[in-house]
């Protein structure tokens, strides 16, 4: 059977009795789990001795996972047992260990796929390796911090107006998009302010992402109600049609945008949403980088549907 490994880091400012404290614990799994934030109504028992919890949920699905080994405080090992939508299990380690700017937590899982599934390798590996992204960034903000700088606010369904917009469009590797969006938009904003334009209605289109190929195509936009005459080379024209969409709020650092963007797909996946083909997914904001301190930082994402 295909072997599936996937391993991600992330350097904690904190000591590693602190780190350890938080992943030793499943009682405290709940505070930053990658997974229940998408579902925070999911429901959660965790055993008295903080060593097994069950999960069970629309989105989330259900299983169940238990400490099998600890030596503290340098590392954790874990059955991982998945029972809805599928049944699979896995092995799940955490190490530890101590480096000069604080603690270096290594989260591992080991499974399998069925031998007819061998095609979706490089995919499961790719989406499990995005979650553990996701969670050992909440968990570095629940261990330096005390609590996660992430929140998802389900706004849900409203109508978009609509808007006609200049933009600049780019395909790109998912690296390379943050460093360059920002870019794209600070060139835009200047752009926008000298011709009048409203700086704060800005968005993203996101036209293709695979994290499978690690590309990416978008188009970084500022509305206007009055098209310039001339615009820069490189800039393009376009238009959000009005539309019936779901509007997922996030608050908190752009870092952790995928806690809303995997909680979109999944609501997706649960059938809770029915999103309409052909009309791209775009993020808008509800206030400035440049003004607002990064916890307090609003993005809406957006979702068409049928």
């Amino acid at each position: 059977m295909p072997k599936i490994h996937v391993t991600r880091s992330i350097t904690i400012n904190a000591p590693i009795e602190a780190a350890y404290k938080a992943v030793a614990n499943l009682e405290e799994w709940e505070a930053w789990s990658p997974w229940l934030i998408m579902e925070p109504e999911a429901k959660v028992t965790v055993a008295a001795d903080g060593k097994s919890y069950h999960w069970e949920g629309k989105r989330v699905g259900e299983g169940e996972m238990a400490i099998t080994s600890a030596s503290a405080p340098h590392s954790a090992r874990y059955d991982l047992t998945f029972l809805k939508p599928f049944k699979s299990k896995a092995k799940v380690g955490m190490d530890l260990r101590e480096v000069s700017d604080g603690t270096e937590v290594t989260w591992t899982m080991d499974s399998s796929l069925p031998f007819f599934m061998f095609f979706m390798k490089k995919m499961m590996e790719t989406f499990v390796g995005m979650d553990y992204e996701r969670g050992l960034n909440l968990l570095k903000d629940y261990v330096e911090d005390g609590q996660i700088h992430s929140k998802l606010n389900f706004i849900g369904e409203r109508d978009y107006p609509g808007c006609d917009y200049v933009g600049i469009k780019r395909s790109c590797s998912i690296e390379d998009m943050p460093a360059l969006m920002q870019a794209d938009f600070e060139a835009l904003g200047a752009w926008a302010a000298e011709n009048g334009l409203n700086p704060d209605e800005m968005f993203s289109i996101y036209h293709k992402y695979n994290p499978v190929k690690g590309s990416c195509a978008y188009t970084a936009a500022v509305c206007y109600q009055d098209r310039p005459d001339t615009l820069p080379e490189g800039y393009i024209t376009g238009s959000q049609p009005p539309a019936r969409i779901y509007t997922l709020e996030h608050v908190g650092p752009y870092r952790h945008l995928g806690n809303g963007w995997m909680t979109m797909q999944n609501l997706m996946r649960s059938k809770e949403i029915k999103v309409a083909k052909g009309y791209h997914p775009f993020e808008t904001y509800g206030n400035s980088p440049q003004d607002t301190p990064e916890n307090d930082l609003i993005t809406h994402i957006n979702f068409a549907l049928k």
